[in-house]
This record gives structure tokens, C-alpha cells and sequence, in this order.
């Protein structure tokens, strides 16, 4: 497929963004232009990345047209109507996260893409990642028996603690924010594992710092005020007492805890760390066996999740476009479709609402659960 990138800022272009990595696939997708408003950042990414053409508009490029898809790379907060755009102009769309900032955007898209056959998918790409998907899998195995709630952690420091290669303002402002930026991840997961939609949201929003400095790195100094909020905890009720709570701030400096706790009638499942990072847990199984009087902490078996995790490793950032390409082509169902991103924006909004009127939202959206095989694997599931 010809695919054309917009947006050729970090997350085109560092190590682990969408450009560097298309090599891995080049039976696939190979890109034919690329636009970004700043001149002298497409025409680097062009001679860089050997892409033919190279813009300063969207409607430029939409008006050159000789691609089949477009990579949506801009900044959160136009997302939505430049998404638009190029679903009016026929193209199919991969889009990052959040998918747009309203429920308008977000039903505007779903009307275009429907009305032409378009595919659109939506970052984050994390229930491509194995450990996510065996995750699913074990729940709806009923490993650890009737789910009773969920914790899940997307919080971290904040493109402002310093590592941020350039200034990190904008997300700090309204229309950005932690929710968007870092809690959608937990909000794809929670989704995607649980595999099915939230009925009613809460949620306690506020800024700790009305004013932030960055204490390192390449723009250290820069002072900017805080306009979006930056300390932010979620409630989700899925119904049949089944709760989650999950936070997305830009204040946890570090932690130990895992990144997902599922907790169920007869045991526990603990997401640590994804397959790439060489050290430590990956899926942790609490399991309690009444009938022979036993339970205690095992190790899920993953080995044979590996050579798939592999392919997750060398592609990055581009995993994204191959998964476009898969299921415009067929060869795979979309496991991030606009429905799943609309709701986790519904929720993301609401939350944000309730935590103003103090009253929990019922959620209007919805989606499809993701259809997989239901049976374990074959071979060991657990041990340790």
C-alpha cells in the first residue's frame, strides 16, 4: 500500500517512531509523501526517509493524493479535523491517540469512514502486543474465576520532567493533558483485556501545580502555565459488580507496582512489564484451588509468545501501519477500531465531567467485542 505520513515530529521520526522502522515491511506499505506545517521538518523526513514528496499542507498533500492511506501523526488536539479530511478524501486512516477530542469528532469520523468503506485504526496499538492479548485470553478462559475489579497504572512524570526533546508546554494545556496523552493507554487495555464496554464513569480531576519548570534536559528553565489537569483518577463500573479504577497523571516519578492487577473470585492476574524489557515479570497468575486445598503465585508461560513479540520489537511505532495494511487488506480483523477509541474518549470525557458535578455518567457508546480464539493454548499454561 502507498501510504502517506502527516505530522514529522518525534513520533515519525526518532528511533522508535513510524518512519525508521517501515523497513521491516516493506512488502506492505512504502511511503510516498509527507507533510508537516514546519518546511524544513517534512523536507528532512523526506530526504531522510527517501519519500518522494513532501508538503506543508494536508489539503496540499490530499490534492497530490497518490497514496491509498494516510498516518495521522499531528498534535492531540486536531486530531479530529484532519482525520476528517482525509476520510472525505477517500483514504484510509491510521490515526494516533486520542482519536479526537469530542464525541462529535469521533461520530463526524465514524460517519465518513462508513459512508466511503474506509478502515480506520486507532492508536495505541497496545492489544496487538502478546502479553495483552494472552491477558484476554486467560480471562475469558475464566482463569481466575468471576471478575470482580481492576487496577491499571499509565501514569508517569511527564514529558515536562525533562526527558522531552522539545518543548513539552503544549501538553500541559486544555485540549492535551494526561488523560489523553498517557491514561487512553489504560483505557485501550482495560477495554481490549476486559473485552467489553464500561456502563457508567466518576472521576476526581485537579492540577497540582498551577505552573511547571522543567528540571532537566534539553529545554531546562522553561517555566509555563498548567491549563489542563494534571492529577487524574478514573472509576469505571462495567456492571455485574464489576469496578476498575485507573490513574493518569503526570506525578508518579516511579513504581512498583505491575501496570495491571485483575483480581476475580478464585485468583488474580498481575501485567508487569511488555516482552521487549529483558528483565522481569511479564504475566503473573494468582490461582486458588478449593477442591485440593491449594493456591499460590505462578508464572505465566510465555515462551512460546516470543518470535510474535519479536516482530512487535522491530517494528515499533510502525506496527500501527502494518495493522492498517492487514485489515484493509483482509488478512486480519481490526483489533483497533474506532469504536473501542470512541468509547475510551466517551470515558475519558465523562470522567472529567463527573468530576465537576459530582455524579457519576452513564456512557452512551459502545462496541463489538473482539472475536479470538476462547480455548487456552496448548501446552503448559503456568508455572514456577
Amino acid at each position: 500500500m502507498k501510504i502517506a505520513v502527516l505530522g514529522a515530529g518525534n513520533i515519525a521520526v526518532q528511533p522508535n517512531g513510524v518512519l525508521p522502522n517501515l523497513h521491516h515491511i516493506p512488502d506492505k506499505a512504502v511511503v510516498t509523501a509527507v507533510a508537516d506545517p514546519v518546511e524544513e521538518k517534512a523536507r528532512d523526513a523526506a530526504a531522510r526517509f527517501g519519500i518522494p514528496r513532501a508538503f506543508t499542507t494536508l489539503d496540499d498533500m490530499l490534492d497530490y493524493g497518490d497514496f491509498d492511506a494516510v498516518v495521522n501523526l499531528t498534535p492531540i488536539p486536531v486530531h479530529g479535523e484532519t482525520s476528517l479530511k482525509i476520510l472525505r478524501a477517500g483514504k484510509h486512516l491510521t490515526t494516533e491517540k486520542p482519536v479526537a477530542v469530542t464525541i462529535d469528532e469521533a461520530d463526524a469520523l465514524a460517519e465518513a469512514a462508513n459512508a466511503k468503506g474506509l478502515s480506520v485504526v486507532c492508536a495505541p496499538p497496545n492489544m496487538l502486543y502478546p502479553t495483552r492479548r494472552e491477558a484476554r485470553r486467560l480471562l475469558a478462559a475464566n482463569t481466575i474465576g468471576q471478575l470482580c475489579f481492576v487496577r491499571h497504572r499509565s501514569s508517569g512524570p511527564g514529558p515536562a520532567a525533562g526527558a522531552w526533546p522539545s518543548d513539552p508546554s503544549w501538553f500541559y494545556q486544555k485540549g492535551s493533558g494526561p488523560m489523553f496523552d498517557i491514561g487512553v493507554y489504560s483505557m485501550h487495555e482495560v477495554l481490549g483485556i476486559l473485552n467489553r464496554p464500561a456502563k457508567r464513569v466518576f472521576g476526581f480531576f485537579g492540577i497540582t501545580e498551577a505552573t511547571r519548570t522543567v528540571p532537566s534536559g534539553p529545554v531546562r528553565g522553561l517555566t509555563f502555565p498548567v491549563t489542563a489537569n494534571d492529577n487524574n483518577l478514573v472509576l469505571l463500573d462495567f456492571g455485574d459488580s464489576t469496578f476498575c479504577v485507573i490513574d493518569g497523571t503526570y506525578n508518579v516519578w516511579s513504581a512498583k507496582s505491575p501496570r495491571m492487577e485483575i483480581f476475580g473470585r478464585e485468583g488474580v492476574l498481575n501485567m508487569w512489564r511488555n516482552l521487549n524489557e529483558p528483565e522481569g515479570k511479564q504475566l503473573e497468575l494468582y490461582r486458588v484451588d478449593h477442591e485440593h486445598g491449594t493456591r499460590g503465585w505462578f508464572d505465566v508461560d510465555i515462551r512460546d509468545l516470543q518470535f510474535a513479540q519479536q516482530h512487535v520489537n522491530n517494528l515499533k511505532r510502525a506496527l500501527i501501519v502494518e495493522h492498517l495494511v492487514d485489515v484493509v487488506r483482509g488478512t486480519r480483523p481490526n483489533e483497533l477500531t474506532l469504536d473501542v477509541a470512541r468509547h475510551a474518549l466517551e470515558i475519558m470525557l465523562a470522567a472529567e465531567e463527573a468530576s465537576t458535578t459530582g455524579q457519576a455518567i452513564e456512557l452512551t457508546t459502545s462496541f463489538t467485542p473482539a472475536e479470538f480464539d476462547r480455548g487456552v493454548r496448548d501446552g503448559a499454561l503456568i508455572h514456577g
